[in-house]
């Protein structure tokens, strides 16, 4: 089969699947309630790295060797690579994957896909123009995306609180400002594990040259779930809004608010999975130590926001369906 029919044959096999996966994983449209939000990052270019085909891992300014284009996931380490060039295959999630592991696979396919039309066309992975015998990569290696859900007792109101505050105060305009912002929002629900009831943890790599992308992906799908950003902190730039009272008040034993974290990393993520109290503690330990250098992007998005709101079991649940109980 020729480079022109082996593209078109994977195009038209490749289309249909994504059609077909997407209308039976993206949950229907729930009730939303008011949010907030915290976050930034900038998808900046690393330095040119030196790799070895030897075999040996390498480290560079990811902070962590991914040798030959390895990855981490919740439980195990896997390889990649055997195509000429770093091919990353997605990790979909400690159990899990829905939507989040389908954004992952995109990428890939379109990773796939490029990396296909540039055989075909006589191309191949571009290197860099003096690799100083190392045959040296492109500059940009695999970026980890993790991303966190849970479910709490609304009785938590200290934490809304604590991210009420930071978005008020954070510098989100910096990777630094950033990854205060993450160590606090972690141990702001650390410090809550009696009221942690539900929890989904999911986490992959894709190439640098679509990370951005599917991180953007991702931070859509989560706060298209809100009615609207009563609070929000993004990229230096702040908004608050007075919200009314919402009538009724909250039993404390069956209702529930919602914080998403989603992370954008230069290095590999060995989260525990969040499949109980003491792995999803370990998770966001994890997290919260993640440096300012590794640190790409942040999303904190919290529902609800309103006073006086509250999610119930049913609308958290089918807000956010890949949650498991604890």
């Amino acid at each position: 089969m020729g480079p022109r029919a082996l593209r078109r044959t994977l195009s038209l096999m490749v289309v249909p699947f994504l059609v077909a996966a997407l209308m039976v994983i993206a949950p229907n449209p729930a009730s939303a309630a008011s949010g907030g939000r915290i976050g930034g990052g900038s998808f900046r270019s690393a330095p040119s790295m030196p790799r070895s085909y030897g075999g040996g891992s390498s480290r560079g300014s990811y902070g962590g060797g991914y040798g030959g284009g390895g990855y981490y996931g919740g439980g195990g380490g896997y390889r990649g690579g055997g195509m000429g060039f770093p091919f990353i295959v997605p990790i979909f999630g400690f159990g899990g994957g829905g939507l989040f592991g389908f954004l992952i696979l995109m990428a890939i396919v379109g990773v796939l896909i490029n990396a296909v039309r540039g055989i075909g066309s006589g191309g191949g992975p571009r290197l860099a123009e003096d690799d100083g015998g190392y045959g040296a990569i492109s500059a940009d290696g695999p970026v980890s995306i993790a991303q966190i859900q849970l479910g709490m007792l609304a009785t938590a109101r200290d934490v809304q609180e604590d991210l009420r505050r930071m978005a008020g105060s954070a510098d989100t305009s910096n990777s630094e400002g950033l990854q205060r912002v993450l160590q606090e929002t972690t141990l702001a629900l650390l410090r809550h594990p009696d009221l942690w009831v539900y929890a989904n943890g999911e986490v992959g790599q894709v190439p640098f040259a679509s990370a951005e992308s599917t991180f953007n992906r991702l931070s859509m799908q989560e706060r298209s779930k809100l009615q609207r950003e009563l609070t929000a902190n993004v990229g230096g730039r702040r908004y608050s809004e007075t919200s009314t009272v919402a009538a009724g008040s909250s039993s404390g034993a069956s209702d529930y608010i919602a914080v998403t974290l989603i992370v954008a990393s230069r290095r590999g993520l060995p989260l525990k999975g969040t499949g109980n109290a003491e792995a999803l503690r370990d998770s966001l330990q994890q997290l919260g130590a993640l440096g300012a250098n590794d640190l790409l992007a942040l999303e904190v998005i919290w529902q609800p926001e309103g006073a006086g709101e509250v999610l119930s079991s049913e609308e958290l649940i089918t807000a956010y369906p890949d949650l498991q109980h604890l």
